[in-house]
């Protein structure tokens, strides 16, 4: 049964090769000041930068510059980009760049006037925002994240070992995106393949959850089809623009919100993957493929009709001849096959993480009860040790 629910999504977008070219009309419904947010400096190799500053500076704009956001942007950093907004007194953000960009940039979007310190008040105790929020607009340079059409931003405390991600209302939601695939075409390949499994761990997270038949789930199972199909294209050739677009697209529609209306939705991967990060700051997409088969053998027998379903309208699977844990089982191993061509990291062990580690990574896990299994930190632990394990 499909329960009641509201959707709403205000952020405008722009797709397309010539999609920069809007930026002018869009900056023009806002002040002078423009805090400009980008990360490690690729935006300068490959041009984007100097598109951006002569649009900019013909609009007549006076541009703050903060480069150099991580990806795994950190609490420190984020009181960095809010004081330097609240004294330059900015109008508004436009990120340029992925996706711990864009989330970087709502953070302090949402952060600069928080009365009392942002982390404790909105992603340790996820207090509702109540004050001012500056503007945003994203120019997307790498897929996978979906931020740059939702309220979304993850924030990395390495003292207190802890990787946090929290909603924000619509107002942080960024009022542009600008998404234009061929900015993704300089990518290294370890990128490009972290997001696209960040794009279909978004999916599954929605997807494997509740047992109605949910418009939602067909649509998501449209959304792994197109993806997987797509990622074999860009993985012989990363300039094919027809796959490196679709990618581009389902990565936008896998965190929207619109595929989890209906659904209670699971989250658990991510909470798992985020644990390993706050202790080795490693690539995000990375952090789930490295855990997530280890934790949906673990949850299958609890949600198997789900997985059976997975297997035969994902993969292909046929059924004949076969009881439904043999179904749903080589369904995943279908989805390892894939992993594994993609060169995805199978196992925390390639992170540096020892089996003397996992308990105190277990302890930074917040266990959610959307999916189907709720976990005790000993089976956050076990599923661990099963990533640990794998060859």
């Amino acid at each position: 049964m499909l329960g009641d629910f509201v959707f709403s999504n205000p952020t405008k977008l722009y797709f397309g090769e010539n999609s920069l070219s809007h930026l002018k009309d869009e900056l023009g419904n806002y002040g002078k000041k423009i805090l400009m947010i980008y990360g490690g400096g690729s935006i300068k190799k490959n041009g984007i930068y100097d598109s951006v500053i002569e649009i900019l500076d013909q609009c007549n704009k006076d541009v703050v510059e903060l480069g150099g956001v991580m990806p795994n942007p950190t609490i420190e950093f984020l009181y960095k980009g809010c004081e330097i907004a609240a004294v330059e007194k900015v109008d508004f953000i436009l990120a340029v760049g992925g996706g711990s960009v864009c989330d970087f940039a709502k953070a302090v979007s949402a952060c600069t006037y928080c009365e009392g310190d942002p982390w404790e008040k909105y992603y340790r105790h996820m207090g509702e925002l109540d004050n001012p929020v500056i503007p945003v607009g994203c120019i997307l340079t790498m897929v996978g994240t979906g931020s740059e059409m939702n309220g979304g931003s993850v924030i990395t405390n390495h003292e207190e070992k802890m990787k946090i991600g929290r909603v924000f209302d619509e107002r942080v939601y960024p009022k542009f995106s600008i998404l234009n695939p061929k900015y993704t075409f300089t990518l290294p390949k370890y990128q490009m393949t972290a997001g696209i499994f960040d794009i279909i761990s978004h999916i599954m997270e929605q997807y494997f959850s509740g047992f109605d038949d949910n418009t939602s789930d067909y649509v998501m199972e449209g959304l792994m089809r197109s993806l997987i199909s797509s990622s074999k294209k860009a993985i012989i050739d990363p300039h094919d623009y027809e796959a490196r677009s679709n990618i581009m697209w389902t990565a936008t529609w896998a965190l929207n919100l619109f595929v989890a209306m209906g659904k209670s939705t699971d989250w658990e991967v991510h909470m798992i993957g985020q644990g390993v990060a706050a202790y080795t700051n490693d690539t995000h997409g990375m952090t789930l493929s490295a855990v997530s088969l280890p934790y949906y053998r673990f949850i299958m027998p609890y949600g198997l009709q789900k997985f059976k379903r997975f297997a035969e309208s994902v993969w292909d699977v046929r059924p004949e001849g076969k009881s439904d844990e043999e179904i749903a089982e080589e369904g995943l191993k279908e989805m390892e096959k894939w992993m594994r061509s993609l060169d995805l990291v199978m196992s925390i062990r390639d992170f540096g993480v020892k089996e003397a580690m996992l308990d105190d990574i277990a302890n930074s896990v917040q266990i959610l009860r959307g999916g189907y299994k709720i976990l005790t930190h000993d089976e956050v632990v076990e599923i661990l040790k099963a990533s640990l394990n794998e060859k």
